[in-house]
């Protein structure tokens, strides 16, 4: 796959919740949540500010990020569901 996400922009691939809870209880895909946790694939060079000089990203690839639960535009590559969100959606990095 070769994607590169423009200005602010990040792809990201999801972290999928447990399937199992911790007592053994199998959920459905329907009792899921929408993940909140994802792996940066790609990330863009940055905004540009006033001065038209570009602004670097805090987010590089392979970081594992939160999210804010309903932002980004999902899309499919190669079969896996992605998304494309702005870094002003990424609430911090894990680790």
């Amino acid at each position: 796959m070769s994607f590169k996400p423009l200005g602010s922009r990040v792809l990201i691939e999801p972290v999928e919740q447990e399937e199992i809870t911790a007592s053994g209880i199998i959920l459905p895909e329907t009792a899921k949540e929408k993940p909140q946790q994802g792996k940066v694939l790609a990330a863009g060079p940055g905004d540009r500010n006033e001065k038209g000089e570009r602004v670097a990203m805090d987010v590089k690839v392979g970081d594992l990020i939160l999210f804010a639960k309903y932002s980004g535009t999902e899309v499919k590559m190669d079969g896996k569901k992605l998304l494309i969100l702005r870094e002003s959606d990424i609430l911090g990095i894990v680790g």
